[in-house]
């Protein structure tokens, strides 16, 4: 008996949606809980009319009629029963993905919503973080403070693993193991995202650990920070992320001086400039495709100095609007005046009466 469940839609008649769902295990729910099954309960949440048994999907399928048959294979257990279904098919089998992934790439009001709530939910927790960071804390500490905020405020999940990484670890792009104890000099790369209704945010600040950034670290952090600046500055419909990406080396480059040595900074700049954000924190979608008014992208430059153990990574959610582009995440402070202030606050009660 099939366990997988079936979306289908009949495209030459609009409207013509089934859904084939597991038959419930009384016995299994016991350990797990209840699940929707196929039947009215499951028809009347879903706002399909025809939910059946998983085990008519094979059947169904096998008498599809032709023309071309739009199949997401979608996890790695269907792919043995959908190549014997469709082995003898005669028509044309195509992926949607492509397809689905240029729709994903435009949001509409109800999809920007939520975005915006989880970009609230992050930038609050990320800054109750930054209130209780103190040198002696480890890594885990701090994620634990910015993930119990997350909670507090009704994400239902983390979107990614959460990177918080200080001294040699900073430097680290995806590093996520959280252990070291943090030290006063340190700068603290934050790398979080909380997840609300399935979208998810995705914000980066790196503040110095012991609340106040040295000379040098001021120095390069205003480098990345001008460097994210220049990058907005030319966000519009028609642009591409390689062309920002593009405008972020340039402007490292042209106001960097000495700070990197005899070398470019942008040389130390070892990653793309952003990606699209959406129901995945790197979404899908082609990075050739020109702008558009509803995309969503953030913007993330960096500098990474392993043998000084600084790295410096500022990351921002950015909506394209008709004329130009709406700071999803600008309630979080980005300048490092402003950083510093923000660290100085006195930390609120986790939870009151806690």
């Amino acid at each position: 008996e099939s366990r997988e469940s079936w979306l289908v839609f009949n495209v030459p008649r609009p409207g013509a949606v089934r859904l084939y769902l597991p038959r419930r295990d009384p016995g299994e729910e016991r350990w797990t809980g209840p699940v929707l099954g196929p039947g009215n309960e499951a028809a009347a949440r879903t706002g399909i009319p025809d939910v059946l048994p998983a085990e008519s999907f094979p059947g169904d399928l096998a008498n599809a009629p032709g023309g071309t048959l739009w199949v997401s294979r979608g996890h790695p257990s269907n792919e043995q029963m959908l190549d014997v279904l469709l082995e003898n098919r005669a028509g044309p089998v195509e992926s949607p993905a492509p397809l689905l992934a240029r729709l994903r790439l435009v949001k509409d009001a109800e999809e920007v919503r939520r975005l915006r709530r989880a970009v609230e939910i992050t930038a609050s927790a990320m800054r109750e973080g930054w209130r209780v960071l103190e040198p002696g804390m480890h890594e885990y500490e701090l994620e634990a403070v910015v993930e119990f905020g997350f909670r507090r405020e009704g994400a239902e999940r983390v979107g990614f693993p959460s990177i918080v990484g200080s001294g040699p670890n900073s430097t680290v792009l995806h590093y996520d193991k959280s252990r070291r104890e943090m030290e006063t000099g340190d700068l603290v790369v934050m790398d979080v995202g909380a997840e609300f209704g399935y979208y998810s945010a995705d914000i980066t600040r790196t503040v110095p650990v012991g609340g106040t950034f040295t000379p040098r670290q001021r120095a390069l952090y205003e480098l990345v920070l001008g460097a994210q600046e220049a990058a907005l500055a030319k966000v519009r419909p028609g642009t591409t992320l390689g062309e920002l990406t593009r405008v972020a080396r340039d402007y490292m480059d042209r106001h960097a001086g000495a700070l990197c040595g005899g070398d470019p900074c942008s040389r130390y700049f070892v990653h793309g400039l952003g990606h699209w954000l959406g129901m995945d924190v790197h979404d899908v979608g082609d990075y050739g495709t020109p702008l558009a008014e509803g995309m969503v992208i953030t913007i993330e430059p960096g500098v990474y100095l392993p043998e000084e153990e600084i790295g410096i990574r500022i990351e921002d959610d950015v909506l394209v609007t008709s004329d130009g582009y709406e700071l999803l995440s600008g309630m979080l402070p980005r300048h490092p005046d402003a950083v510093e202030a923000a660290m100085a606050e006195s930390p609120r009660q986790l939870r009151p009466g806690f």
